[in-house]
């Protein structure tokens, strides 16, 4: 009774905050007399985020200067309170309801505009922090576990209930190889993390110095543990870093995390997409690999900043442009596609709709379509969700350190994270985008996407020996195509070539076998029938073709 009156009195403080509440976001003209400069990095960005994009060859540019801090004292200096910049969108995120200081602000000759983001009023709290349905998190379900579930193993690992969900996509077989996410920092944005500093399926990851730290950007200097905050992030991060042998183990153990609230569980407002935006840049600075979002932006509180699906165009939303911002300076960006499947809206929410984002969906412990996972296509006929993992009975930690089952793309996609972090940190040399492709191109359904399951169940030691190949990447210019794909019998690769040369060709397995070689003569426009293929079993073949002066791979599927 004492701990329902703590989160009871929580809730009416919280209530009472927000009804004072009007965010605004200054959008900046310029970033003019600013102290940092790109020629020194370091002084905004850690050394970690400077080698991530060095290693990427992924150049600075103005967008990645901090927001002119002379501009955010003089619009301090009005009265309004500062919440946060945002560099990638130059603009400052206040807190006012006070119009005269909202003119005093526009008056300033470097502000460019004002939006309004968030108006106190304009919603009524949608649940309380302990419960499990919140609209920007899609709405999801938990259950104890069913006693008597087969506990199973791999390897040296006992995942328990968790082993279903980690078999699937083959992240067992990379945790046999020894890589469970050592090294990889993950950025968990999320709605709060409640109770992760007392469950005991963490332990391990305070003793080990995994949990680096955590930011609150809708109220700076939060608690993220606290009662008071929400349970979702609690669960997510289980999915990939629980550590209870015999009961439940994560998909990436032992990687780090930084641990980052954005969404805010008692109302749908705009302004949580700038906090994404800003838990973003704020992952960006730090140099994490990996963004994990279960969190998705549809419909608000007040109508007048609902999304059309005609903004799912991976270049509208304002958390969809963020998330693509961030994969452009190198972190792979996993989303969860939504939980609106069965709903009359029925498509993937923002940033899933991003075409840098890896959005996730669900599948049930057998592999099959789970009927509340959001669907492709976007409105500019973009294949998503990218690929799925079990979304659907999938086993968690709940809010209070039970291990259960909860459904929802929230879970689908952070079982993905953490799978990706394994899978990067065992071929450190590919870059974010090279790690998605290889993931989409040896997934279940690579050969036929859908907008259900997108390019299908990942296989994570497929994608391990893709990128393994030799001479994985593609040669500029792509001179050799083949067709049709898939294919049954005897595929033909055509040729579009300067001169007449000698061109070697290799059919190699997807674990880098070879399986055969020839060398021709082949004029500049060829069309070669690649008899080969008729002695091999079905599966996906990579043909690594050769010239005087270049390598180029092309993927070939046999059905």
């Amino acid at each position: 009774m004492k701990r329902f009156l703590i989160i009871a009195s929580a809730i009416i403080f919280s209530i009472t905050i927000f009804a004072q509440e009007q965010k605004h976001v200054v959008f900046l003209k310029n970033k003019d007399n600013n102290p940092y400069t790109l020629s020194n990095p370091a002084a905004f960005l850690t050394q970690r985020s400077i080698d991530r994009r060095t290693k990427s060859n992924i150049p600075l540019d103005l967008r990645d200067l901090p927001v002119t801090p002379s501009y955010i004292t003089q619009i301090a200096a009005t009265g309004a309170v500062v919440v946060y910049s945002l560099k990638w969108f130059n603009a400052v995120v206040v807190n006012t309801n006070d119009p005269l200081i909202l003119a005093n602000i526009a008056a300033l000759p470097f502000v460019d505009r004002i939006d309004q983001a968030l108006k106190d009023g304009a919603f009524e709290p949608k649940s309380s922090p302990g419960t499990q349905t919140i609209e920007g998190i899609p709405p999801y379900t938990f259950s104890q576990t069913v006693p008597g579930n087969t506990v199973k193993s791999s390897g040296t690992i006992n995942y328990g209930q968790a082993y279903n969900q980690a078999h699937m996509i083959s992240v067992d077989g990379l945790h046999n190889l020894g890589y469970t996410g050592q090294g990889m920092m993950i950025a968990i944005l999320d709605a709060g993390f409640h109770w992760v500093d007392q469950i005991q399926a963490f332990d391990s990851l305070w003793m080990n110095n995994q949990i680096l730290g955590t930011r609150d950007f809708n109220l700076p200097g939060n608690n993220v543990f606290g009662d008071d905050m929400h349970t979702h992030g609690t669960s997510v991060l289980s999915t990939i870093g629980a550590n209870l042998p015999g009961e439940m183990v994560g998909t990436a153990p032992h990687a780090s995390f930084w641990l980052v609230r954005t969404e805010v569980g008692d109302y749908e407002e705009l302004i949580e997409e700038y906090n994404w935006a800003g838990g973003a840049e704020f992952a960006d600075s730090l140099g994490a690999d990996i963004i994990n979002s279960s969190l998705g932006y549809t419909t608000f509180d007040n109508p007048v900043f609902d999304h059309t699906y005609a903004d799912l165009d991976g270049n509208t939303t304002p958390v969809t442009r963020a998330a693509d911002m961030a994969a452009s300076r190198g972190i792979l960006v996993v989303n969860s596609a939504g939980n609106e499947g069965g709903s009359a809206w029925q498509y993937v929410g923002a940033p899933a709709d991003g075409d840098s984002v890896l959005s996730i969906g669900a599948v049930d412990a057998s592999g099959m379509y789970a009927y509340f996972s959001s669907t492709g296509p976007t409105v500019d006929d973009r294949i998503k969700p990218d690929v799925t993992a079990q979304g659907y009975g999938t086993t968690v930690v709940s809010g209070w350190g039970t291990v259960g089952q909860g459904s929802g793309t929230s879970f689908s996609s952070p079982l993905m994270a953490g799978a990706l972090a394994c899978l990067w940190q065992s071929t450190p040399a590919f870059s974010a985008e090279q790690i998605r492709n290889a993931v989409r191109n040896t997934a279940s359904r690579s050969s036929i996407p859908d907008s259900l399951y997108g390019w299908g169940i990942p296989n994570m030691m497929n994608a391990r020996a893709l990128l393994a190949t030799p001479d994985f990447s593609p040669a500029p210019q792509n001179q050799f195509s083949l067709f049709p794909m898939p294919f049954s019998g005897a595929p033909v690769l055509k040729c579009n070539l300067n001169t007449s040369e000698s061109v070697k060709i290799e059919v190699l397995t997807i674990s880098g076998q070879l399986v055969s070689s020839k060398t021709l003569l082949l004029r500049e426009f060829s069309v070669l029938k690649l008899d080969e293929f008729n002695g091999v079993p079905s599966g996906i073949y990579f043909l690594r073709i050769s010239t005087g002066t270049s390598q180029q791979v092309v993927r070939a599927i046999k059905i």
